[in-house]
Order: structure tokens, then sequence, then C-alpha cells
């Protein structure tokens, strides 16, 4: 998709990749430059505590999760993302 940035610096996020990523009004991104400098990589930050609570499913019926666990989750979860 194309998006042309303004004289002011500022560009429109198509309505597709806005819906994708959960992007609503006010929400916050952080953009960064790929290792050659010629992409970028755009991540929301608009996750709160409360958004990723529970995401960790535990096999355990206390429903506690051990450290390495969570590693191991959050490992799985980010595998071929580039930050």
């Amino acid at each position: 998709m194309i998006a042309t940035v303004t004289s002011k610096g500022q560009v429109t996020l198509p309505k597709l990749i806005r819906d994708r990523l959960g992007l609503k009004t006010g929400d916050k991104i952080d953009l960064r430059l790929g290792e050659s400098g010629e992409t970028a990589v755009l991540i929301p930050v608009n996750l709160e505590a409360d958004d990723v609570f529970g995401i960790l499913k535990s096999k355990n019926r206390k429903g506690t999760v051990s450290v390495e666990e969570m590693d191991a989750g959050i490992a799985a979860a980010t595998k071929g993302r580039r930050l």
C-alpha cells in the first residue's frame, strides 16, 4: 500500500492497516529503521497491562505460570519479529 507524506511530515495510514493493527485515534506507534536503513517497521504501542492479561495459557489447575513458561510463550509469540 502506498501513502503520501504531507509537507508537515504527516502520513495517513490506510484503513486496512489501522484495522489489522487495531489502531484507533490517539494510539501511539513506534517507527524503527530496518538494519539496512532503507526500510521502516511500524509497531503499535497501544497495549496496556489489562490488554495482555491472561494471554498465556496455563496447563496446571492453579492458573499460575512459571517465569520459564512466560519466557517460552513470549519467545513463541514474537518469533520472526524484528524489533
